[in-house]
């Protein structure tokens, strides 16, 4: 779901974090991350996904507080999430919803 972008003056900082996720199925993750996303108030401008040939996905969100993207390993059942934000509050709310 896109949300409407409001226009905030934030320090010149960027907050990272990325985990890995013992889940491949494309859709699901898809569901998942897009909800947490809307629980943690980030604004989604964007969404690409692709599916590689026989296997592997790899999705990003654009947001206006940055990006989030994630890339299967569907051998291994697991993701590499990984999630770049300059609002730091937001990535804390996201990092402890995802854990």
């Amino acid at each position: 779901m896109k949300r409407k972008e409001e226009y905030i003056a934030l320090d010149a900082q960027m907050f990272h974090f990325d985990l890995w996720i013992n889940q491949s199925n494309p859709e699901e993750l898809k569901t998942e991350i897009a909800l947490i996303l809307e629980k943690s108030k980030f604004t989604i401008v964007n969404f690409i996904e692709h599916h590689f040939p026989i296997k592997g996905y790899t999705a990003v969100w654009l947001l206006a507080e940055s990006h989030l993207a994630i890339h299967t390993f569907p051998d291994s059942k697991k993701t590499y999430l990984q999630i770049s934000s300059c609002n730091k509050d937001k990535l804390q709310k996201l990092t402890t919803l995802l854990q």
